[in-house]
């Protein structure tokens, strides 16, 4: 179909509309087959993990003769095929270039990816919490790494053969536990910037619980909390 021009009042699909379904529609017939299935495989199994999607829609969708393809069909049709979704929106290594918005050139798919993901930093996108989330996610496996070497080097304290090795192994012990301080520190300093932009910090694994601070007592008073 035609691209529409910007001054083109005719309600055609554009093609970038069409380019995003065929994306879509190759990736899931070559995944499916990928796997050994049939339409009929797949619509059984995205029936259930809870959302029936027809044998005859999946064909029509590979074939091209399916008008519209929800968001929430390529989340389920993705988790059927065992894959994300976006690597059927934006198929790396089976579309060459793709498009990312109407009227905009072709790009390689791969680029169109990443900045779909935010993988690639664009100037002027907000790219909301998800850089706050990505610090935690490294400073709870910095902090869980630090608490996991300051054990061993306890251990290794406790069964060292000699003085030279108890104090080779104090030494580490204290340093991986300045570690996991550092990082629990920078975690409870993150987890209250997230809490006062209004969202929620992500789930803290329960070797990290003391993180956060102790829920005030409700029977308290405030001059009492100080």
């Amino acid at each position: 179909m035609t691209q529409r021009c910007f001054d083109d009042e005719e309600d055609d699909v554009p093609e970038w509309e069409d380019r995003v379904k065929a994306n879509v529609a190759g990736e899931v017939r070559r995944r499916r087959k990928e796997m050994g299935w049939s339409a009929q495989d797949l619509a059984d199994r995205c029936e259930r993990l809870g959302y029936p999607i027809p044998r005859n829609v999946i064909a029509n969708m590979e074939s091209g003769r399916r008008a519209n393809l929800p968001l929430v069909d390529v989340m389920v049709l993705a988790a059927a095929l065992e894959t994300y979704p976006v690597c059927l929106i934006f198929p790396v290594g089976y579309v060459e270039r793709t498009q990312e918005l109407p009227f905009q050139h072709l790009v390689p798919t791969w680029d169109a990816l990443r900045r779909f993901t935010g993988d690639e930093d664009m100037p002027s996108y907000d790219a909301g919490l998800v850089p706050d989330f990505e610090a935690h996610d490294s400073l709870v496996r910095t902090a869980l790494a630090a608490l996991e070497e300051e054990e061993r080097a306890r251990f290794a304290a406790r069964t060292a053969g000699n003085r030279a090795q108890q104090e080779e192994a104090e030494r580490k012990q204290a340093k991986y536990a300045d570690e996991a301080i550092s990082a629990k520190y920078n975690l409870r300093h993150l987890r209250r910037d997230i809490r006062e932009e209004g969202a929620i910090p992500p789930h803290l694994p329960l070797a990290l619980s003391d993180v956060d601070p102790p829920e005030p007592d409700p029977n308290t008073t405030p001059e009492e909390r100080v």
